[in-house]
């Protein structure tokens, strides 16, 4: 087994494309879903008002985040055991057969009850999947890094993220646009779940020829234990639970930023559907160029200065930006606000997936990290596109949203009280 200091760049470039694959097709799905759920509400959630489709829609996509924490920990665990390389496979073929699942899923008209069951199942197995990515990939991007560059190696976590966002949203426009409503509705939507599925096995094969990284990256030789898990929770308690929180409101962030606002454009502000897809296209591609940037920033000037400052800005511009898109709806407010929040989204979430990972040894870093993320997903960001559409009934008011956010960044910031940074420490 290699260290990390005697990868070659070619090695290295290997096991940023592998690692990241997996999320970014978690993320082409994700964000597949959210511009086709209305269209699958009303293919298997008929009997639903169009108000409580709508919610459904926002459920459905939030259930997945249920699974997250378990498969986190049960992925993390086995990861830890044995090896990175194990569990990213695992994580792939997961991956897989729920894009599968969703892909040929019968509707309600064709088989009744079963086919809501079966979208519910396959957003669950998703779940468990994507609970388990993150922590795994973020680890092993850590641990082929050399020390001075952790910080963009890491980065790739969110640009792959960001890269699947962008694609999503593309595939789901060109779709929209080459096929006629009654082509889209009976067969089309169903093409980027069945494309996920046919990814995955390329991603598989790619993860297969990578160099394992558990007991590299320069660190003492790692101990295997039979608890991961026990470990975290008896000496990183303090430390999970400040990352959670931090995690949490940096997700509420992404997936509000990602996704609720451009399905607010078109439910709340009227504007049309393209608009709405060309907005989340650019809010991918703002985070794919950005978040290399800020990768190499974090690694040079600390992770937890530059998501301070990313903090006090996104609560400087939450609610101009909603004030000004909703005083006078349109392409040219709303382009600008999405890249505006998608840059602070990415200078705030790139450092925290890295110094989050940086908290925990080797022999239960993807334990800690897929714990924290997947519970901070799960209890705090992963609902934020159901809580915002929920807000947004019951008040009738359309800054709603940016109330829900401002207080929920507030919160979350209060876990860099006593937060170590370890960006130039030895791992």
């Amino acid at each position: 087994m290699n260290s990390a200091s005697s990868l070659s760049p070619a090695t290295r470039r290997r096991i940023i494309v592998a690692t990241t694959i997996g999320n970014a097709l978690e993320f082409f799905d994700f964000t597949v879903y959210s511009f086709v759920g209305v269209l699958i509400s009303k293919l298997f959630f008929p009997s639903a008002t169009p108000a409580g489709q709508l919610l459904l829609v926002a459920a459905t996509f939030g259930v997945g985040f249920i699974m997250r924490p378990v498969g986190g920990l049960v992925i993390g665990i086995y990861s830890d055991r044995a090896g990175r390389k194990a569990g990213l496979l695992l994580t792939i073929a997961l991956m897989a057969l729920g894009c599968l699942i969703i892909g040929l899923a019968p509707t309600y008209a064709q088989v009744g009850v079963l086919s809501p069951i079966l979208i519910v199942f396959a957003r669950l197995l998703q779940g468990f999947s994507a609970g388990g990515e993150v922590g795994a990939s973020s680890a092993m991007m850590l641990e082929s890094a050399e020390p001075s560059k952790r910080g963009y190696y890491a980065s790739w976590q969110f640009a792959s993220s960001s890269l699947g966002v962008m694609l999503g949203a593309l595939v789901t426009g060109a779709l929209t646009f080459s096929l006629t409503p009654v082509q889209f509705e009976s067969w089309g939507w169903r093409l980027p779940f069945l494309l996920g599925a046919l990814i995955a096995p390329v991603g598989w094969y790619i993860r297969r020829e990578i160099e394992e990284t558990l007991g590299s990256s320069g660190e003492a030789e790692v101990k295997r234990v039979k608890n991961p898990l026990a470990d975290v929770l008896r000496e990183y308690m303090g430390p999970a639970l400040r990352g959670i929180l931090l995690v949490g409101g940096g997700i509420t962030t992404s997936y509000t930023v990602t996704f609720f606002i451009p399905t607010y454009a078109i439910k709340q502000l009227g504007l049309p559907p393209s608009v709405a897809l060309a907005a989340a296209v650019l809010c991918g591609f703002t985070g794919l160029v950005v978040a290399p940037l800020v990768g190499i920033a974090s690694d040079r000037f600390g992770r937890k200065p530059i998501i301070v400052w990313a903090r006090i800005a996104s609560l400087l511009a939450i609610f101009p930006c909603f004030l000004w898109l909703n005083a006078e709806p349109s392409t040219a407010r709303l382009f600008p606000v999405m890249i505006l929040l998608g840059i602070l989204l990415a200078v705030q979430m790139t450092p925290i997936i890295t110094m989050v990972v940086e908290i925990f040894p080797q022999h239960i870093r993807v334990t800690g990290m897929s714990v924290v993320y997947g519970i901070g997903v799960s209890f705090i960001g992963g609902f934020a596109q159901f809580i915002n559409t929920w807000l947004v009934s019951v008040t009738h008011s359309n800054l709603a949203p940016a109330w829900y956010l401002s207080g929920i960044l507030i919160v979350s910031s209060l876990a860099l009280i006593g937060f170590k940074d370890r960006t130039h420490d030895h791992l």
